[in-house]
């Protein structure tokens, strides 16, 4: 299997935790064992993790997406929600798999689903956290993608829901 290697400064997306930025790679001795790894930073978050950088953990991070497959994850949010008739937390499970899968369109499936307008009913709060989840990692990697600011990329998304 190739080996992916990333780019210092490059955006890359990894599932569990959004967007970050390669800053850069490093050789660590870990048990006697000398690895190179691959060190990611999440600005917002304030977290940078460091991953060995072989074919079964770097197979995890993926470049960003392309402005086609973002383009898909806008159009989803275009679409009429689609909420399913089963108990919350089977749902909740649901969104957060979806979420983690680090899928742009899955993602868009999320936010679409648990938006809310100012007339329609408030969220329970795990609804609102999920949604928030949701609309981050969409945010972060629209605007990355888009090179854009993460408010103008937040602007351009809720525009999009409200106008659904």
């Amino acid at each position: 299997m190739k080996e992916r290697i990333f780019e210092e400064g490059e955006y890359v997306v990894y599932p569990a935790h959004g967007v970050g930025i390669v800053k850069g790679f490093e050789q660590q001795n870990i048990s006697g064992v000398d690895i190179k790894v691959v060190v990611i930073s999440f600005d917002k978050d304030k977290m940078t993790i460091k991953l060995p950088v072989n074919a079964s953990t770097v197979s995890k991070v993926r470049k960003l997406c392309s402005k086609k497959e973002m383009q898909e994850a806008i159009d989803c949010l275009r679409t009429p929600t689609r909420i399913k008739k089963m108990m919350w937390s089977r749902r909740a499970q649901e969104y957060e798999a979806k979420i983690n899968s680090g899928i742009p369109l899955s993602i868009a499936q999320v936010v679409r689903d648990l938006y809310r307008t100012a007339t329609q009913p408030e969220h329970s709060y795990s609804e609102r956290q999920i949604y928030q989840e949701a609309l981050d990692r969409l945010i972060k990697e629209y605007a990355a993608v888009a090179k854009i600011d993460e408010k103008d990329a937040l602007t351009y998304l809720e525009k999009i829901l409200a106008a659904a």
